[in-house]
């Protein structure tokens, strides 16, 4: 999906994780693991600086953006948080897991494509995919 809407990890997107180790058993990260790493993510944010922060998943939506949100429900909507420009989106492993959203998260992908040219017209700029 990110080749098809001209994004390369190699030239405009940089990902980040919440948290740098993947828990036991593949669970969803206690807050406690969350906050631990928090500042770790933070450290990256400044370093890069991006523009926008698309948070892949309900973890790190709810950590980033706010903690009520619904990834069903505001999947591919923009919110503000200070400087950036957030978006919470599927995270890909539940787009495996339910290929029925493949769909829904391509339109987001689309979405995200349009801000990208509608803040950075003379380039896509930089932002994080974090998950």
């Amino acid at each position: 999906m990110l080749n098809a809407v001209d994004l390369d990890r190699n030239k405009n997107i940089y990902i980040a994780n919440i948290v740098k180790c993947r828990p036991p058993h593949n669970r969803d990260p206690k807050p406690e693991e969350q906050e631990m790493c928090i500042n770790w993510l933070r450290n990256q944010v400044k370093l890069i600086d991006p523009k926008i922060i698309v948070c892949l998943g309900r973890i790190s939506a709810q950590k980033l953006i706010k903690p009520d949100l619904r990834i069903t429900k505001e999947h591919g909507l923009f919110f503000q948080k200070g400087k950036f420009l957030m978006m919470p989106m599927f995270h890909p492993a539940a787009i495996l897991r339910n290929p029925n959203q493949k769909p829904e998260a391509f339109d987001d992908f689309l979405k995200l494509r349009e801000k990208i040219k509608e803040i950075c017209p003379d380039t896509y700029g930089n932002f994080i995919m974090n998950n």
